[in-house]
């Protein structure tokens, strides 16, 4: 059984990994400082959070804390190489940094709301998630304020492929003409509203229509 990867890798290495992060700007020059030469805050919250993560058996490696200036930066973030259902690993696609708590968030959702769903109505285990993203230094759209992917506490969902080779797209099937298609999409949404602290879908506004938005943190949970 695979266990969790949590290696000591050097500052330069952090450095050329985030480079190929998501839209990610590059850091702002400032005067040298233990954040600033790449080094991650062990605080007792970031340890007790990545100790939590390993024992989801994720596969993970933590990346450095960076600041890009304009509200934008990947605190106690990780990077994740797959994730664990019950019985194997999950694949994940085209994911950049995300903070700690969103990929254990993100690990129990994937285990718990979209493997056993998928085996539960569509009678395959999930292979992969296929996401667009996490880290991004923009604004909320249609907005001044920042996005929750300016701080890696966001990822979007484009869709999901199953075992047995079929692939449940965001896109095209959140109104399939397939009522167990639709009746997973649905469940997923609604194990991640239990989970996250904003979800939001097609059902939301045309900019979502494509992807399932999920964010930690957050005031007050909201889930459309």
């Amino acid at each position: 059984m695979a266990k969790a990867f949590i290696p000591f890798v050097h500052a330069a290495a952090f450095s050329a990994l985030l480079a190929g992060c998501v839209d990610a700007p590059s850091p702002a020059r400032r005067p040298p400082s233990p954040m600033a030469m790449g080094t991650t805050a062990q605080t007792p919250s970031a340890q007790a959070c990545l100790a939590s993560l390993g024992r989801t058996q994720a596969n993970f490696t933590p990346l450095p804390d960076q600041y890009f200036g304009a509200g934008c930066a990947t605190l106690n973030t990780v990077r994740l190489s797959y994730l664990r259902s019950d019985y194997s690993q999950l694949q994940l696609s085209n994911i950049g940094p995300v903070t700690c708590n969103l990929a254990n968030t993100l690990s129990g959702w994937a285990r718990f709301g979209v493997d056993r769903a998928a085996r539960q109505i569509l009678g395959s285990p999930l292979k992969r998630i296929d996401t667009m993203g996490s880290y991004n230094c923009r604004n909320v759209a249609g907005t001044e304020r920042r996005s929750a992917h300016a701080t890696a506490n966001a990822v979007d969902i484009g869709g999901f492929t199953l075992e047995d080779g079929r692939r449940i797209n965001v896109l095209r099937d959140w109104n399939s003409d397939d009522t167990q298609v639709r009746a997973f999409l649905r469940t997923v949404r609604d194990s991640a509203c239990k989970r996250f602290g904003t979800v939001l879908t097609p059902d939301y506004n045309s900019a979502h229509h494509d992807h399932l938005h999920l964010e930690t943190g957050g005031a007050r949970p909201f889930c459309r």
